[in-house]
């Protein structure tokens, strides 16, 4: 729960210090006051969004600060723990927001974001104010509030993980039967390609090397002339250039210890001669290799034709690419052999899963349906309590199709006058109403969910009298358990409080701030008088005052 409240520089806040009591504060003051501006404060350290246009001061940051003892709840140690934060004896909150709009978020001192300080807080403290009995009309807000009444948290988030599973199985089912479509079309055309690939039965690189051997051939008659010629020369003509050379080197021989360089020469010629036989050999076994064909000519001219008609038609430039728009179709037609069985894999994945999250909603349903009586009960018996005697709820559970939190439609219904003719509450019931009615059913849900702290922004609007002191009964029982504060403007409420806090403006130099303290119990009885009869309150008001605070 909170146990101090500090701010500075926070709209018409200069500097405030407050420490809250463990049960019931009340806080009072003048219509614009300041209190509404304390709860903003507050909500910034809860996760509300700000900007600059909160600071009295432009060249100032604006610093919000709570403190929190916790009762260290699984809860609370996951959210530290998963975290990564420091949990330690207290919780401190830190909120700075710079001139230049740039915002901090702190807890423990540890940096934090503002989505993290909203789940933190969700934790701690409910913070109720005038527009937020709007959320008795909506229907997820409905749900909420019997899904807490059931406490069956754990089984929900068991139904989420197993529906948001069949989600996932369903959008994947729906994707293949579209790819099977898909492929059923594009089959018979696949097929075909794919045939006539086959059929042609290329090899890697096969049509570029056919276009080097169709070179060769339709050029091997000059070649083979060029190469008889060059082998002739070599070794066969009159003066043979290998027996030119082997003349050379003998008459050298006489000569190679007359000169230093002479055996360098021989060598060489040596060489020579063993290359240019060499050449001689290779040369002429060469012309023999190369051989005019007609016929393999004209295979090979057929053979690339077939497979450049095949190129032209791909949009490709070599074997290649061709055979790798084979290995692709065949890969195409063989998932739609594939695909059959993988439908059928995943079709029996939806349907076991559909059972198994009907399962878990049909329990959810039976769990949600065994609190709407004792619901419906005990808020007709606070109904009748804060002075609504001739009204009461209903609760419908209608079924509807799957969904993230199951399959039911939960619906409060509500009748003003005992007619029996029940509506949708968001639609039937007033102002004054509303703000009673949410009173009634956070008083059961506070009981039922751990929320150590709950802020009530003058949920009073609209009642007096009566009504009013039991809706001040109705806190002081719930304070008996929980922290609350109040912002009220009913006496009857104001007189229930354990601690009493009061909100005033003063003029500080040039400037009009706002300013708390805790009133005294002499004080209480003066506010309460005012709140009662008026800013001079009489005897009788102050007598009034004296006996709220008494009993």
């Amino acid at each position: 729960m909170l146990q101090k409240l500090t701010i500075q520089n926070y709209a018409i806040i200069d500097e405030l210090e407050i420490f809250i009591g463990r049960q019931l504060n009340i806080v009072t003051g003048e219509t614009g006051a300041g209190k509404s501006i304390i709860l903003g404060a507050l909500g910034l350290i809860l996760g509300q969004r700000a900007d600059t246009s909160v600071l009295l001061n432009g060249e100032k940051k604006c610093i919000v600060e709570g403190i929190f003892d916790y009762k260290k709840t699984a809860k609370e140690l996951a959210f530290f723990k998963n975290n990564d934060l420091d949990a330690g004896e207290e919780i401190v909150i830190r909120r700075e927001i710079a001139s230049n709009g740039k915002s901090r978020a702190f807890i423990n001192d540890t940096p934090v974001n503002l989505g993290q300080l909203n789940q933190l807080s969700s934790l701690m403290v409910d913070l109720h104010q005038q527009f937020d009995n709007l959320q008795l009309g909506e229907s997820d807000f409905q749900r909420e509030v019997i899904d807490a009444l059931a406490g069956h948290e754990d089984l929900i988030q068991n139904y989420q993980q197993i529906f948001q599973r069949w989600k996932k199985a369903k959008a994947e089912n729906e994707l293949l039967l579209e790819q099977k479509l898909q492929f059923d079309k594009e089959f018979d055309y696949n097929q075909f390609l794919f045939n006539e690939l086959t059929e042609l039965g290329l090899k890697e690189n096969e049509l570029e090397e056919l276009d080097a051997e169709l070179k060769l051939l339709n050029n091997s008659e000059g070649i083979k002339k060029a190469l008889s010629n060059a082998a002739y020369s070599l070794q066969e003509s009159d003066t043979p250039i290998t027996q030119q050379i082997k003349i050379l080197l003998n008459e050298l021989q006489h000569y190679s210890d007359m000169h230093v360089d002479m055996p360098n020469i021989i060598e060489r010629l040596k060489s020579a001669h063993f290359e240019i036989q060499d050449i001689a050999y290779e040369t002429s076994k060469l012309n023999d290799q190369i051989n005019h064909d007609p016929e393999r000519i004209l295979f090979i001219e057929e053979r690339i034709s077939e497979g450049y008609k095949l190129i032209k038609k791909h949009g490709v430039n070599s074997s290649h690419e061709l055979l790798a728009i084979q290995e692709e179709l065949d890969k195409k037609l063989q998932a739609v052999l594939n695909i059959e069985e993988a439908l059928a894999q995943k079709k029996k994945e939806v349907e076991d899963l559909f059972i198994t999250a009907n399962e878990l909603a049909e329990k959810i349903e039976a769990n949600r349906k065994s609190e709407v009586t004792p619901f419906v009960k005990k808020v007709n018996q606070l109904l009748r309590q804060v002075g609504m005697p001739n009204s009461s709820i209903q609760v419908e559970i209608n079924k509807i199709a799957l969904g993230e939190y199951g399959f039911n439609q939960i619906d409060i219904l509500f009748d003003a006058n005992k007619n029996n003719n029940f509506m949708p509450v968001g639609k039937i019931a007033s102002g004054g109403e509303l703000s009673r009615l949410m009173l009634c059913i956070k008083s059961l849900l506070a009981k039922s969910i751990s929320m150590p702290t709950l802020i009530f922004d003058e949920i009073d609007t609209g009642i007096s009298g009566e009504a009013a002191i039991q809706v001040g009964n109705i806190m002081k029982d719930l304070a008996s358990n929980h922290q609350l504060i109040c912002i009220t403007h009913q006496p009857q409420i104001a007189g229930r409080g354990n601690d009493h806090y009061y909100v005033y403006k003063e003029i500080v130099g040039n400037m009009i701030k706002t300013n708390i303290r805790l009133l005294s119990a002499e004080e209480r009885i003066t506010v309460i008088a005012k709140m009662l009869s008026g800013e001079k309150p009489t005897a009788a008001a102050l007598e009034n005052a004296r006996e709220m605070l008494m009993n």
